[in-house]
């Protein structure tokens, strides 16, 4: 069995190394919205040769056939002049992005309620699902802020499809913190005179295995996908990818220590 409470304080300290800079960028910058909830006008035209037109040219370093354009307003017109073929146009209104903003915003809220209303029924002690709330909204933080830092260092952009990688965020997140956490209560219920930090390191060291392997699947994939995939989704499969790596890191070293430590802090007030 491995001791992982003997480590409560590294698990800290890699949080902490993880939260302090997104949170920062999120609090003084924000995110960096798309059209999706600004409102406004995005194209992609395909040209026949590289055009030299001035737009482009202010647009764009690169030297491709292919472009994609957000704006203020839509100028298909101008811009998908002689030899163009426009391959996707989409435009928002501002009054339909802001709702799509307050409507994220309400889903992620509802979720966390039912989250934490679930798995305190679930395991009757609120102290569970306090702790699934914790490492999740530890999770949720950890793929703000590295989108806002995103956003700031090379002008990385949220939208609708970034929203969808957010909310599948919790759902992994807590998905794995009910198997250690059913795993723990299963060892509370046979033996009620072990520490709890034993019964927590044994549930630990055997869904261990189980975790990384069903995590490791899901990272090669999404790796798969950002290496070969489209443009249009490389950043909703990185916001998955982040999501997912937190959500392995936080059922046991973040949702699991919450509850040693708040089994400790009850044996001490007593």
């Amino acid at each position: 069995m491995i001791r992982f409470s003997k480590y409560l304080w590294l698990y800290a300290l890699i949080s902490g190394l993880v939260l302090v800079p997104g949170v920062y960028s999120l609090a003084r910058y924000g995110l960096k919205q798309s059209i999706d909830f600004t409102g406004g006008a995005l194209l992609e035209v395909s040209y026949d040769t590289p055009p030299e037109s001035a737009i482009v040219a202010a647009a764009t370093k690169t030297n491709t056939n292919s472009y994609i354009f957000r704006m203020k307003t839509d100028e298909s017109a101008v811009l998908a002049t002689q030899g163009a073929t426009i391959l996707r146009s989409e435009t928002v209104g501002p009054v339909l992005g802001s709702e799509l903003l307050v409507k994220s915003i309400v889903a992620a809220v509802i979720a966390i309620v039912g989250i934490l209303l679930y798995v305190a029924y679930a395991f009757k002690n609120i102290k569970f699902g306090l702790s699934a709330i914790v490492a999740l909204i530890h999770d949720l933080l950890v793929v703000l802020g590295v989108f806002s830092l995103l956003g700031v260092l090379w002008g990385v952009e949220v939208d609708t499809l970034f929203v969808t990688a957010f909310l599948t965020t919790m759902s992994f997140s807590v998905h794995d913190t009910i198997v250690v956490f059913d795993r723990i209560r299963e060892y509370r219920r046979r033996d009620e005179k072990t520490p709890f930090d034993e019964l927590a390191d044994a549930a630990l060291t055997e869904t261990m295995g189980r975790s990384l392997t069903n995590s490791f699947t899901i990272v090669f994939m999404l790796l798969a996908l950002i290496l070969m995939g489209g443009e249009s989704i490389k950043w909703f499969v990185v916001a998955l990818l982040v999501g997912t790596i937190s959500g392995t890191y936080s059922s046991p070293f973040v949702a699991t220590p919450i509850l040693i430590l708040w089994d400790r802090w009850e044996k001490k007030k007593k």
